[in-house]
C-alpha cells in the first residue's frame, strides 16, 4: 500500500512538472521582426518555448493558460550596464567603510528583484566588489529571485583610476591596490589583473579607460590606459573567452580603447565623430546610459547629495549623455541599451527607453536593442534575445502597445524568466 502511495505521488509530481502553459498573446513582438503580430498563442513547457501558433489556440484540460490577450508581448529585456551591489544614496562614500560584505549581498538580493520585477530577464553587472558573482550564482540556483546575471566581478583601474577601490581614503588606510583588487600599472599587470578575473569566476571583462563622475577623484574623462595595457587586457580577455567594456567619458581614452578592439563603449559622453566612425568600422557597440546622466545632473543640484569632488563632474557630464546618444545613433553607431542602475534606484531601468525615443531612435528599434542586438552581444542569442521555437521563455508584457506609446516600457505588468511566473 505504501509502495502504491510513493509510486502515485511521484507519478503526480511528475504531471504537473510536465504542465504546458499557454499564452494568448494581444499583439506580439518577437524581436526578429518590426512587424506586431496579432493574436498569437506562444506555448511554454518547462523553461523553453515549443511552439508558436497563429490565433489562439485552446488549451487541453491539463495545460495552464495566460491570457494576456488585452496585453503587448515581447521578449525579457536586457540591461547591458547595472551595478546590483547598490543603490545611489548621499552616504554612498560612507557606506564604504560601514557595510560589510554580507550587508553589501543582501542589498543586492533587493536591488535583483527590483530589476527583474522591471521587466529586465538578463543583465549585464559592470563592477562591483565581487560579490556580483556570488549573487549570479544564487540567481542560477534558484536561491534567490533576480535577473540572469554576466557580471565583470570587480572592475579593472589603474592607479588612482576611476574603479580605484581606495580613492580617497586616509594615507594610513590607502595601501597600495594591485592586480588582485583590479588596479593595473604596466602590461603585465593588466594580464595578471584579467586572469585574476577568470579565476573569480568573472564573465567579461569591464575597464575604466577615462575618469569617472562618481569616483572620489578629480578627474572625469582623461585617459587612464596607455595603449600597451589596452592592448594586453583585450587580448588576454579574448584568450579567455570574455568580451570586454569601457567606462568611458572623454576623447582620448575612448579612441584608445577602440582601437585597441574593446567590445562595447559605455557612456561616450564627449564622443566625437571621429571616434563614432572609428566605432563604426570596428563593429564597436555604444551602451549610452542615459537615465544615469540625467539622474546625476539632477542630484548633483541637491545640496550634500554628493561628495564636492563629484558634484561639478555630475553637472558637466550628465546632460551630456542623451545629446551624444542622438548623435552617434543618426551616425549609424551600433547601439546596445544599458542604463547603468545603481547610480539610479533600480527598478526604473525602463524609462532609458523614453530618453532613447525622445530624440530620435525609432520604439521598435530601441526594443531590438534590449533584447536580440544585446543577446548577440553576449553570444546568447541561441537561448535569449527573441520570442522563437526552442528558446528559454522569457517572456514579458505590457498594459499598451510601446510603439504607440513608449512609456508604456517603464511599467511592464507581465514578466516570465525561464517559464516560471514572476509578475
Amino acid at each position: 500500500m505504501k509502495l502504491r502511495l510513493l509510486l502515485f505521488l511521484i507519478f503526480a509530481t511528475q504531471v504537473a512538472l510536465a504542465q504546458k502553459t499557454i499564452i494568448h498573446c494581444g499583439n506580439l513582438i518577437d524581436g526578429k521582426s518590426n512587424d506586431v503580430q496579432s493574436q498569437i498563442t506562444i506555448v511554454v513547457d518547462g523553461n523553453k518555448i515549443t511552439a508558436i501558433q497563429k490565433g489562439f489556440t485552446k488549451p487541453a484540460a491539463d495545460e495552464k493558460l495566460i491570457d494576456l490577450s488585452q496585453k503587448t508581448v515581447m521578449p525579457g529585456l536586457i540591461d547591458m550596464h547595472v551595478h546590483l551591489e547598490g543603490e545611489t544614496n548621499k552616504d554612498q562614500s560612507l557606506q564604504r567603510f560601514t557595510l560589510n560584505e554580507a550587508d553589501i549581498a543582501f542589498r543586492s538580493t533587493v536591488f535583483a528583484k527590483k530589476t527583474l520585477m522591471a521587466g529586465f530577464t538578463t543583465v549585464r553587472d559592470l563592477g562591483g566588489s565581487g560579490v556580483n558573482i556570488a549573487l549570479r550564482n544564487a540567481i542560477a540556483q534558484g536561491l534567490v529571485v533576480g535577473p540572469r546575471v554576466i557580471t565583470a566581478g570587480k572592475s579593472i583601474a589603474t592607479t588612482g583610476g576611476h574603479a580605484d577601490p581606495t580613492n580617497s581614503y586616509r594615507k594610513d588606510l590607502m595601501g597600495d591596490p594591485g592586480p588582485k583588487e583590479g588596479v593595473i600599472n604596466s602590461p603585465q599587470e593588466a594580464r595578471q589583473a584579467v586572469r585574476q578575473r577568470y579565476k573569480d569566476g568573472a564573465d567579461m571583462i569591464k575597464i575604466t579607460a577615462t575618469g569617472g563622475v562618481l569616483s572620489l577623484a578629480k578627474d572625469g574623462s582623461g585617459p587612464q590606459f596607455t595603449d600597451e595595457e589596452l592592448k594586453a587586457i583585450i587580448e588576454t580577455a579574448k584568450d579567455y573567452g570574455m568580451h570586454t567594456a569601457a567606462h568611458a567619458h572623454g576623447v582620448e581614452g575612448m579612441k584608445r580603447a577602440v582601437l585597441a578592439g574593446i567590445t562595447t563603449i559605455e557612456h561616450g559622453t564627449k564622443m566625437t565623430e571621429e571616434i563614432m566612425d572609428l566605432m563604426k568600422q570596428k563593429g564597436t557597440f555604444f551602451v549610452p546610459t542615459i537615465s544615469a546622466g540625467k539622474f546625476v545632473a539632477e542630484q548633483a543640484k541637491v545640496p550634500g547629495y554628493y561628495h564636492p569632488l563629484v558634484v561639478p563632474k555630475a553637472l558637466e557630464i550628465g546632460p551630456q549623455i542623451q545629446e551624444t546618444f542622438r548623435k552617434a545613433y543618426k551616425r549609424g553607431v551600433k547601439i546596445a541599451f544599458g542604463t547603468d542602475a545603481g547610480v539610479f534606484p533600480h527598478g526604473d531601468n525602463g524609462k532609458e527607453f523614453t530618453y532613447m525615443v525622445e530624440v530620435g531612435m525609432p520604439a521598435m528599434e530601441a526594443i531590438k536593442s534590449a533584447t536580440v542586438v544585446n543577446a548577440g552581444i553576449l553570444g546568447m542569442l541561441d537561448k535569449i534575445g527573441t520570442i522563437e521555437t526552442g528558446k528559454l521563455a522569457d517572456i514579458v508584457a505590457t498594459d499598451e502597445n510601446p510603439l504607440t506609446n513608449i512609456r508604456t516600457m517603464e511599467k511592464v505588468s507581465f514578466v516570465m524568466k525561464e517559464g516560471v511566473v514572476y509578475k
